[in-house]
C-alpha cells in the first residue's frame, strides 16, 4: 500500500509519468478543454460510448470547478498501466460533506446537483477532495476494458 495521495496537489502527474494534457482553464476555455480531453482520450484507447461518458464526465468537473470552485481550475490528463486518468482541482469553497456522501441520483425536477452524481456514473472509478481551500477530483478509465453498465433509465 501506498503512502502518496492520489489527490496530492502536483504540477506533474503521480509516478513522474507525462501528462497527456496539463491546462489550467476557465469559463471561456471549458469547450477548448473538452475537445481537447476528447482527443487526448481517443488517441490513448478510448473509443464508442466509454470515450463519450469518459468526456462527458470531465466537461462536468471542469464546469463545476468554473461555476462553483472560483471560476476556474487545473486539469491533468494521464495514463498508465491500461487506465486512463483526469484529475480537476479548483480553488473554491469546497463541497459539503452530506453532499458528497449522498449517492443518489438527482430529482429530474432538479436543475442543478448532477455533475459530480454523472462524473461518478459514468467513469470507472471516482476520488474526491474538498475543503476550505479547494476541491480535487480524479476520475479514471480503464482502457480495451469490458464497458461497465450504463446508466438506467
Amino acid at each position: 500500500m501506498s503512502d502518496v495521495d492520489p489527490l496530492a496537489p502536483a504540477t506533474v502527474v503521480p509516478n513522474g509519468i507525462p501528462p497527456l494534457l496539463a491546462e489550467s482553464f476557465d469559463h471561456g476555455q471549458v469547450t477548448e478543454v473538452r475537445h481537447t480531453v476528447a482527443s487526448r482520450a481517443e488517441s490513448s484507447g478510448l473509443t464508442g460510448t466509454r470515450l463519450d461518458d469518459f468526456v462527458l464526465a470531465v466537461n462536468e468537473l471542469i464546469t463545476n470547478a468554473v461555476r462553483h470552485g472560483g471560476g476556474r481550475g487545473w486539469l491533468r490528463l494521464w495514463s498508465t498501466r491500461g487506465t486512463l486518468y483526469c484529475m480537476v482541482s479548483d480553488t473554491g469553497a469546497g463541497i459539503d460533506v452530506d453532499r458528497l456522501d449522498d449517492r443518489r441520483r438527482p430529482a429530474p425536477e432538479i436543475a442543478g446537483g448532477w455533475g459530480l452524481w454523472l462524473a461518478r456514473e459514468l467513469s470507472d472509478e471516482m476520488l474526491v477532495r474538498s475543503g476550505p481551500d479547494g476541491t480535487t477530483v480524479r476520475i479514471s478509465a480503464s482502457l480495451g476494458g469490458p464497458e461497465p453498465g450504463r446508466l438506467a433509465g
